[in-house]
């Protein structure tokens, strides 16, 4: 694990070694990253070039089965999560808690550029009750084929809480 990692997790006050006993390793940040949706908003999302073409492909496929998906999130910094961590430390949220559902800086696939966040018209996003969406189905029987698998099911092994919405490129 290099140096400036740990330190960087020490201003947070996470330890790297509890991370390492929960079977956290660390990632990657991307080295090639390219735009692979803007929303309403004009919010830029950005993956690699192999899953944002898979994205699309997905996105494009899951349309036509009249299923809507959209990106609520895609890749994220090193530096971005530390902030993400640090303010919800700041508002008084117990560390632990932040664990479970937001990765220590450096051990979240958001780095990879191939973590996505999925949402779909009418469910809260970021919600375990995006289950219970036509989209979540769809995602179960059909996100295999653009190579997406679902990160962390009911009692992964990482100790996060369960994301339905959270899927990863493997490529």
């Amino acid at each position: 694990m290099p140096d400036d990692l740990a330190a960087l997790n020490a201003t947070l006050g996470i330890d790297v070694q509890t991370l390492a006993a929960r079977g956290l390793t660390p990632f990657a940040e991307a080295a090639t990253l390219v735009l692979a949706e803007r929303n309403a908003a004009g919010r830029e999302f950005e993956l690699t070039p192999a899953a944002a073409s898979a994205w699309q492909a997905m996105r494009d496929a899951a349309a036509a089965d009249g299923v809507t998906l959209y990106l609520v999130s895609a890749y994220r910094s090193i530096a971005r999560q530390h902030e993400i961590v640090a303010a919800k430390l700041a508002c008084g949220q117990p560390l632990a808690d932040i664990l479970q559902v937001s990765a220590a800086p450096g051990f979240s696939e958001h780095h990879t550029g191939r973590a996505i966040d999925i949402g779909t018209p009418g469910s809260p996003v970021l919600e375990e009750v995006f289950e219970k969406t036509p989209a979540f189905v769809w995602l179960g029987a059909n996100a295999a084929r653009f190579g997406f698998v679902l990160s962390f099911p009911r009692d992964n092994p990482c100790g996060y809480l369960y994301e339905p919405w959270h899927w990863c490129h493997q490529s």
